[in-house]
C-alpha cells in the first residue's frame, strides 16, 4: 500500500507544481497583453512619429494663428460629462484645452494622467465666459469658481482629428 501511496503523491505533487508555474506565465503573459491594451487610439489612425512635447507648442506657434501639429503631453483633466474635451499639461503649469474633430469621438473620463499624442490643428482663440462656465461646470469647479468667471480668455486651444492615448 505504501508502495502506491508514495507515488501517486509524487506524481500529485508534480502536477500541483506543473499547474502553477503555468498559472505564473499566464499571469505574466497577460500583464503583457493588459500593458499593450493600454494603448488606445480615438478618431483617425494616427502615429507617434514627429510628436513634439506640447510645451514646445508656443514656440511652434511663433506669429501664426493656426497651424497643423502632432504633440504629445499628460492628460491634466477630462470633460467628466462626457469625454468631450481633454487639457494637456504645459511645462509652464498652464494647460491647452483639446476638443476633438466634429465632436466625432471623446476620451474616457478617467485619462488624467496617462499620456496623449494628438495630431490635428493648434489655434490662438478667445474662449467667451459662456464657454469657460460650461467647462468649468463639465470640469466639476464650484459655483464660487464659476460665478468667478468674468472675462473671455484669449488661449491656445487645439482641434485634434486622431489621439493615441498612453
Amino acid at each position: 500500500m505504501k508502495k502506491i501511496l508514495l507515488p501517486c503523491l509524487a506524481v500529485a505533487f508534480l502536477a500541483s507544481c506543473q499547474e502553477t508555474e503555468n498559472k505564473t506565465n499566464t499571469t505574466s503573459e497577460t500583464k503583457t497583453e493588459q500593458a499593450a491594451a493600454k494603448t488606445e487610439f480615438f478618431g483617425d489612425k494616427i502615429t507617434e512619429d514627429g510628436a513634439k512635447p506640447i510645451d514646445s507648442l508656443l514656440a511652434m506657434m511663433g506669429d501664426k494663428t493656426e497651424l497643423n501639429c502632432k504633440l504629445s503631453g499628460t492628460i491634466d483633466a477630462v470633460c467628466q460629462k462626457k469625454g468631450c474635451w481633454m487639457e494637456l499639461k504645459n511645462g509652464d503649469s498652464s494647460t491647452v484645452r483639446v476638443t476633438f474633430k466634429d465632436y466625432g469621438f471623446f476620451m474616457p473620463k478617467d485619462a488624467s494622467g496617462r499620456t496623449a499624442i494628438i495630431e490635428g490643428v493648434a489655434k490662438v482663440e478667445v474662449t467667451s465666459v459662456a464657454d469657460l462656465k460650461e467647462y468649468a461646470k463639465d470640469d466639476g469647479k464650484s459655483k464660487e469658481d464659476i460665478a468667478a468667471i468674468t472675462e473671455p480668455l484669449k488661449e491656445l486651444v487645439f482641434e485634434a482629428n486622431g489621439v493615441i492615448l498612453k
